[in-house]
Order: C-alpha cells, then sequence, then structure tokens
C-alpha cells in the first residue's frame, strides 16, 4: 500500500471519529434551577429561614478587632 492511501484512509478515518464524537456530544444548557419546576419541591426550607425578621444581625465585636490588630502587630514584629 502506498503512504499516500495510507495518509488519506487514516485522514478519513480521523474525519470519521471526530464527526461522531460531535454528534454524539450533548452539552446541556444553562438554566435557572428553580424549585417549582424541578424536582427539589419536595425539601421545602424550614420556616425559619423563610422568616427573614427572625434571623439574627451579626455585628462585629469590639474584641475581634483588638485581636485582629494584635496578630497584624504580632506578624510585622516577626520581621
Amino acid at each position: 500500500m502506498k503512504l499516500e492511501i495510507a495518509r488519506g484512509l487514516f485522514l478519513v478515518g480521523a474525519l470519521g471519529v471526530t464527526a461522531l464524537a460531535a454528534a454524539a456530544w450533548q452539552e446541556p444548557e444553562p438554566v435557572v434551577l428553580d424549585a417549582h419546576h424541578s424536582s427539589l419541591n419536595y425539601c421545602p426550607p424550614p420556616a425559619v429561614a423563610r422568616n427573614k425578621a427572625l434571623t439574627p444581625q451579626v455585628r462585629p465585636d469590639s474584641d475581634l478587632l483588638l485581636v485582629m490588630f494584635g496578630l497584624s502587630q504580632n506578624l510585622n514584629a516577626s520581621n
């Protein structure tokens, strides 16, 4: 078999495999998940999570600021 024929057969085979892979490749489209239209409706959030008024407000403590200041001073002193 001549080299040109072997190259042609290889090229046709490679293009066939590429075409088959492209036809079989199914990538899902981006969608927004919604609890009403998906299978997630069996697990609703708890009542505490649904009520925003009952969630506590998180505020930084002054002791936390002192600890962060102390840690930053220790880092500068070790250099």
